[in-house]
């Protein structure tokens, strides 16, 4: 993990999540969506399974929302506030935050 990892932050409601990078000192709130999706890569949920459970709990196919779903990830990573288990931004499924 890197040292930035180490500093974040977080608080998940029902409504959403917000995320503190102490070392940047910046905060980033996240929908109810994206909270679920956040909070399950950074437990070592592979983003296959965030994706069809995202799915059967929004009753979406996963087509529907799978690109939406890797954009926000995508965003994830370049906020540093998101990586995969080798501290590489690549296209792994498992992820820490």
């Amino acid at each position: 993990m890197s040292e930035s990892q180490y500093a974040l932050r977080s608080v998940i409601s029902a409504d959403g999540a917000a995320i503190l990078d102490v070392g940047r000192g910046t905060i980033t709130t996240l929908n109810e969506s994206g909270a679920y999706i956040w909070q399950r890569l950074r437990r070592g949920e592979a983003l296959e399974s965030v994706l069809v459970n995202l799915a059967l709990e929004t009753g979406r196919d996963v087509a529907d929302i799978e690109q939406d779903v890797r954009g926000f990830v995508e965003i994830l990573r370049r906020s540093e506030l998101l990586r995969d288990e080798s501290g590489r931004s690549s296209d792994e499924s498992r992820f820490d935050a």
